[in-house]
């Protein structure tokens, strides 16, 4: 996990901590790319873009997706803090991806750093505030939390479990959302869809049993069980998505 923590403007007394722009909607400065298969900074195919001040995730580049999964970074990690931000889903999923990502992506926080992400590494080590909408098929709640390689707790109980729902509604694919992902260190995390909280756990942290092998080369490694602090990450997981508005604001 990299030490090198955000820094932020310390206010006025009295005063609230102001919003910081962590996309300046021209390029990618302050984010590094990682994708399965490929070093530290390569960004294959233009995957993530700006276009139009929007922060894009495109495959319009790829013959195939070939487990290409990709994240960019944050080039700071952060604690205790609110992240707010706007998607909306682009397209179809490219062909050879698998099922579950149509119309699936997210933003993962207390990530492990990039330059810690092994080469073929999927997914980083870390808790995901889902982003998901409407196939046609039912109920399909945007906001949930899922956990590469960590559990949390809720109401004193460990959860195991990959994906925890939340009480978000069900939206097309082509309306932006706006979210809200309140973070208290490894204390307590907050899930907002439209400013309306849908999600509460606790005690976030790195799965000891190794269910995920980099969860477990990290935890023998030495890595604090209890998440405090992380990086950043958007998803490129095989399926067209559009970020903008991403904003975020030091709690402590």
């Amino acid at each position: 996990m990299a030490a090198l923590l955000g820094s932020f403007t310390s206010p006025a007394a009295g005063e609230e901590r102001p919003w910081v722009k962590l996309f300046n909607g021209r390029n990618l400065d302050g984010w590094t790319p990682k994708f399965a298969g490929h070093a530290v900074g390569v960004n294959p195919f233009d995957t993530f873009r700006v276009e139009d001040g929007i922060l894009k995730v495109s495959y319009a580049g790829y013959d195939k997706f070939a487990g290409q999964y990709g994240h960019l970074y944050s080039n700071l990690a952060y604690s205790s803090y609110v992240l707010r931000m706007e998607y909306r889903f682009e397209g179809k999923m490219i062909s050879d991806a698998p099922h579950y990502v149509n119309l699936n992506s997210g933003v993962m926080y207390h990530s492990q750093s990039p330059l810690s992400i092994g080469l073929k590494q999927s997914f980083p080590v870390s808790l995901e505030f889902q982003f998901l909408a409407d196939e046609g098929k039912g109920k399909r709640s945007t906001g949930n939390v899922c956990t590469p390689g960590t559990n949390l707790e809720i109401e004193g109980k460990l959860v195991m479990q990959h994906i925890v729902e939340s009480t978000a509604p069900t939206f097309p694919a082509d309306e932006w959302v706006k979210i809200e992902l309140e973070v208290h260190g490894d204390r307590e995390v907050i899930h907002r869809v439209n400013g309306k909280e849908v999600l509460r756990y606790q005690n976030p942290q790195l799965d000891p049993e190794g269910q995920v092998e980099s969860s477990k080369a990290l935890y023998e490694a030495g890595a604090n069980q209890a998440l405090k602090a992380g990086h950043i990450a958007l998803q490129a997981e095989g399926q067209g998505v559009w970020f903008r508005n991403i904003e975020i604001k030091a709690l402590e």
